[in-house]
């Protein structure tokens, strides 16, 4: 077992402790374990990501797993806030980004299928960011609500709010440019198939 390996095993091990952070009464201010616990596992995304490639540790486990872990985190992270936080994280939207990743995840199996690869674009990067940004807000917000930084109030809640709806809308985005990627590369491959045939039925002049 490698360091990535370990690493994006780790997250998904952390993922039934996150739930159990978010949801505890007996242990004071869990909120702020549950942030931790979440702002490890995501940066175990990073790290098995950057040592796989430095160290030449790609391995097909690893490949199996990291996508694997990353909707496992995410998912268990939103679907928890829809009870902890109802008003700021609604169902319908958690369906709309949980859906999508799934989605995706479908459509990037099948174009494997096909031999050929679906990279990730700058809006799923994006989209990536925001939302780990966006639950460590709602998670902090549950429990503080307002703060005072440098004497501004910000409303966590509000500002994760805020941060929920531009992961669906990257999310939206995201999800119809790996669409438009697969149907061009599906498409053209149609078309690679049926050009023999039909040069074949031509008739030499």
């Amino acid at each position: 077992m490698n360091l990535p390996n370990t690493l994006t095993l780790s997250r998904i091990f952390l993922v039934p402790l996150l739930v159990a952070a978010l949801f505890s009464t007996r242990i004071p201010n869990h909120e702020l374990y549950a942030t931790a616990i979440f702002l490890a596992a995501a940066l175990t995304d990073l790290f098995d990501g950057y040592f796989a490639r430095r160290r030449r540790q790609v391995t097909t486990l690893g490949v199996l797993l990291d996508p694997i872990a990353d909707k496992l985190l995410i998912s268990a992270a939103f679907i928890s806030l829809v009870q902890v936080e109802p008003v700021w994280v609604p169902a319908w939207m958690v369906v709309i980004i949980v859906g999508r990743e799934f989605a995706v995840s479908g459509l990037r199996g099948i174009a494997a299928s096909q031999g050929f690869a679906i990279a990730a674009n700058e809006l799923g990067k994006a989209k990536t960011v925001i939302q780990v940004l966006a639950i460590t807000v709602i998670i902090l917000g549950h429990r503080y609500g307002e703060i005072t930084i440098a004497g501004v109030h910000v409303n966590l809640q509000l500002l994760g709010w805020i941060g929920l709806w531009l992961v669906v809308i990257l999310a939206l985005l995201s999800a119809f440019s790996y669409f438009r990627k697969f149907w061009q590369r599906v498409d053209a491959s149609v078309k690679r198939q049926r050009e023999p045939a039909g040069l074949a039925n031509v008739e030499p002049s």
